[in-house]
């Protein structure tokens, strides 16, 4: 048998026994110590409740055991994700060679400091701008295909599809399954969220889950999970479902639904209202080319009643007859104007053979040319022997001057 008290050696090795109840005794002089943290495993077996404590600033866990006698005293509503204080003893199990702690009493505690982190959060995220209405992208009227992440088989899962199929019967959905609270909600959200971020046939992503109670709704408050869905490409819907207390997922999504189903009537447009919508537009647009139409053939009826168009042989007859009557007027005229003119004509004529030199040598006279051409008005001018062409009333004659005669300046 080894000494309990002499050292452990190749040569004297201590039982595993030695060692476990070495460890049992050291551990168990730490006594009973109070300690806070965030519930994030709770589970039940014959009473006795099984969980993990976690220091979320820290990211270090512990295991516990509440024996069903300190069960029955503790707050009844203790679940996983509430801030806790808890009076914990150290124990260790020679038989199994683990560590526990077991646990003496629990308290909630800590919403105040919860709250003021997730206030200072909140406020160093909006002033990177990632809460600015204009990040917010309009959705599409009528997506081809949804995204929706949620839990598997969840009430929030089954709300979306019932209540979006049943406004538009052929919507699609991609639905990416992730845990919605305790330590693996976080990283299987972000994962599920950038697959369908991924996924080129996805239009909108719907991020749901059926309520919960503030503490339950912290992850969607981790700062991870906001900055990841501030760096989608596609538009996010949260639809966390409380009205209380809003996750910072709301304000950093593009649009924030009350509740999974609110979520499926602002994504998914309702065939119904949309054929009531079509057929109102019909009716509006009938109305309207009928009202158009009517006022169009009421103006034209007004304008096949004119004269013009209604007896439209009457305006040429009426012209046709005051042709007629400007045509007579003119000919009248013409005539007026013939006769008169004819009547001038007449008067000059009768002056004109008044004065002719016709006239004169009707009376007798004749008219002497000579032999250019010229008449002869001087006897000067026709010396003897000179050939004159006398011209009669009635024909003419040639002659030659056989002596000189007088001038008119009073020789003979």
């Amino acid at each position: 048998m080894t000494d309990e008290q002499s050292p452990a050696t190749p040569d004297a090795p201590w039982p595993v026994s030695l060692l476990s109840a070495k460890l049992k005794g050291w551990i168990e002089r730490l006594g009973a110590v109070w300690v806070e943290g965030e519930i994030t495993q709770w589970g039940l077996s014959s009473g006795n409740v099984y969980g993990k404590l976690k220091d979320c600033e820290a990211d270090a866990t512990v295991s516990f055991t509440m024996w069903s006698s300190v069960a029955a005293r503790v707050p009844a509503d203790l679940a996983r994700g509430d801030r806790v204080i808890a009076l914990v003893r150290p124990t260790w199990w020679v038989k199994g060679g683990t560590l526990t702690m077991q646990v003496l009493d629990m308290r909630h505690v800590g919403l105040g400091d919860l709250l003021e982190r997730l206030e200072r959060l909140r406020q160093r995220l909006r002033a990177e701008g990632l809460f600015d209405a204009s990040r917010k992208r309009r959705l599409p009227f009528l997506p081809g295909v949804v995204g929706l992440v949620t839990a598997k088989d969840s009430d929030a899962e089954k709300d979306v599809l019932r209540n979006a199929q049943l406004r538009w019967p052929s919507v699609r959905f991609r639905v990416a399954h992730a845990s919605v609270q305790g330590e693996r909600a976080v990283p299987e959200l972000i994962g599920a969220m950038r697959r369908l971020d991924a996924d080129p046939e996805v239009e909108v992503i719907i991020v749901a889950r059926g309520g919960g109670d503030f503490q339950n709704l912290l992850v969607f408050s981790e700062e991870s999970l906001v900055r990841a869905a501030a760096a989608l490409s596609t538009p996010l819907v949260s639809a966390i479902g409380h009205e209380a207390d809003r996750p910072l997922l709301d304000e950093v999504a593009d649009l924030r639904a009350s509740t999974p189903t609110d979520a499926a009537k602002r994504v998914v447009p309702d065939v119904a209202e949309e054929l009531a919508r079509v057929e109102q537009v019909r009716s509006r647009m009938t109305a309207r080319f009928t009202m158009y139409l009517t006022s169009e053939i009421d103006r034209l009826s007004a304008v096949r009643s004119r004269p013009c168009l209604a007896a439209p042989q009457s305006i040429v007859q009426s012209r046709a007859e005051e042709l007629t009557r400007w045509i007579a007027r003119g000919h009248d005229l013409v005539l007026h104007r013939i006769d008169r003119e004819a009547a001038g004509v007449s008067e000059l004529a009768a002056q004109v053979r008044a004065l002719s030199p016709r006239r004169t040598l009707e009376r007798g006279y004749a008219i002497a040319q000579l032999p250019s051409g010229s008449a002869l008005r001087d006897a000067a001018d026709a010396p003897e022997g000179t050939a004159l062409l006398l011209t009669l009333a009635r024909g003419s004659l040639s002659t030659t001057v056989d002596g000189a005669g007088t001038s008119a300046g009073g020789a003979r």
